[in-house]
């Protein structure tokens, strides 16, 4: 996968900059708040897709709390969207709320498989 488990990012280096980050910050946080995804109650990490064999592992990471609190947060979301009403604004995720609780272990995932591929491909030598 090009750029990791998630995609292409290029977030560790815009955070590395001092003056790239005050630039780019406010832009990434309009972006953010712009998207929707906070008015229906979700993180970002709710919007990853569960078909992903890495995510479904993740997934099974979780903390039964983490679990309950994602499922909880995809059926008000799912229940304002057939409604076709944002939520109200004190149940919208607050910037400090929104934190990549689930990603962590995506990647965590994702090197798994990759050592796993490398020590499956792995050919020995005898000397």
């Amino acid at each position: 996968m090009v750029g990791g488990p998630l995609g292409l990012s290029f977030a560790s280096y815009i955070r590395s900059s001092r003056s790239l980050y005050k630039w780019a910050k406010p832009l990434a946080n309009w972006y953010a708040n712009i998207s929707g995804y906070r008015k229906m109650g979700f993180v970002y990490d709710d919007l990853l897709l569960e078909e992903r064999p890495d995510v479904q592992k993740a997934l099974s990471r979780l903390t039964p709390r983490e679990s309950y609190d994602r499922i909880y947060r995809i059926r008000r979301g799912s229940q304002a969207s057939i409604v076709h009403h944002d939520l109200p604004k004190e149940q919208w995720t607050k910037p400090e709320d929104d934190v990549r609780y689930l990603t962590p272990y995506v990647s965590e995932v994702h090197k798994e498989d990759l050592e796993r591929s490398k020590w499956d491909t792995m050919q020995v030598k005898r000397k």
